[in-house]
């Protein structure tokens, strides 16, 4: 897994660590939600980039959201899962490849709705940006 640390933001980057030095244990529960660690491949480098992300429950499904906070552009997680839908997920100790898409219309309005009861500010997000936010939906490979 690469080292991404250096690239990130400071309080991503010490998440990411906690995280990983814990297998989860501290890191998991963020803020009072639960978050996992989503591995990408680079679209344009090809190395693993692994970040922090809050995450809900569909079944057996795992739902991210693709906000970056509202702004106009898609985060680059997104853009390398849409081009290499293979990823790697970590869920407090649980370590596994999952394949990622796009919900749909009528399922991402749904999933929307699960998502904002976890983190209540996609809304604001959503209401900062013209983009449709895009809801993925990662399951086990």
């Amino acid at each position: 897994m690469a080292d991404t640390k250096s690239e990130l933001p400071g309080w991503i980057a010490d998440h990411l660590k906690r995280y990983q030095a814990t297998n989860g244990a501290d890191g998991h529960l963020w803020n009072g939600v639960p978050c996992l660690l989503l591995t990408t491949t680079g679209r344009k480098s090809g190395t693993p980039l692994t970040l922090p992300l809050i995450y809900g429950r569909d079944g057996e499904r795992v739902v991210i959201v693709a906000s970056r906070g509202g702004a106009p552009d898609h985060p680059a997680w997104y853009k390398n899962l849409a081009a290499q839908p293979r990823v790697r997920l970590q869920i407090a100790a649980d370590k596994f490849a999952a394949t990622a898409r796009t919900a749909a219309a009528e399922e991402r309005a749904r999933l929307w709705g699960v998502m904002t009861k976890i983190w209540p500010a996609y809304d604001e997000y959503q209401s900062k940006t013209t983009r449709e936010i895009p809801v993925v939906v990662l399951e086990r490979a």
